[in-house]
């Protein structure tokens, strides 16, 4: 409950921040975009933990789960349509979309449990796409060293992509493929960066699973 009055109370601050690192964040949707792109045409999936609608409005995502009320409303006016709900018990029946997006998996309260359910929401074959920032790397590092002087992660977990990649398959899902961007500090991002395959060198990871 915490996590989410934290939201509510900063959408403004929330939203404020795609302005002040717009290179760091269109490097991210490109990273997200490539793994998309992987996917066949005209499927139909959702965003969970979308937040105001950041990630979801530009990469064509029409729906998804907010536990915000405050930013399930910004998205609404972005055109999304968005259910208030949270990652660990998702609004929606068994097998219902092609593919599910995470780009917000620090905030979660249960990775087992935001897992299992994303795999009941998708089809067979569907795929669950997770766009986070490695523990290891130079990002995720520089938050975690002020994280108590910031307000949206003082309370977040960091993974690293080992600790994913054993998450997924433990929740039984296949065919792992990673790509990554963001080389280098935060600060030091000033241009769109391309995605490249694997993971090690950027502190932003994006991972295909498939559901078999």
């Amino acid at each position: 409950m915490e996590k989410t009055t934290i939201f509510d109370n900063n959408v403004a601050e929330y939203d404020a921040w795609y302005e002040e690192y717009p290179a760091v964040y269109q490097s991210e949707l490109e990273a997200i975009r490539e793994q998309l792109q992987n996917l066949p045409e005209n499927i139909r999936g959702i965003e969970i933990g979308l937040g105001t609608g950041r990630f979801a409005l530009p990469l064509g995502i029409k729906e998804g789960v907010e536990p915000s009320g405050p930013m399930t409303q910004k998205a609404q006016k972005r055109g999304i349509e968005v259910i208030q709900g949270t990652a660990e018990k998702l609004p929606y029946g068994d097998l219902h979309f092609d593919f599910v997006l995470f780009v917000t998996i620090c905030h979660l309260n249960s990775l087992k449990q935001a897992l299992a359910e994303a795999k009941r929401v998708l089809k067979n074959d569907g795929a669950l796409l997770i766009g986070f920032l490695d523990k290891d790397q130079a990002i995720a590092k520089q938050y975690i060293e002020k994280r108590h002087r910031s307000t949206f992660y003082k309370h977040a977990t960091f993974y690293t992509v080992d600790r994913i990649t054993r998450s997924l398959k433990d929740a039984g899902f296949k065919d792992l493929t990673f790509n990554q961007t963001l080389f280098g500090d935060l600060d030091g991002i000033k241009g769109l960066q391309m995605p490249k395959q694997g993971h090690g060198e950027g502190s932003f990871v994006v991972v295909k699973a498939v559901k078999k």
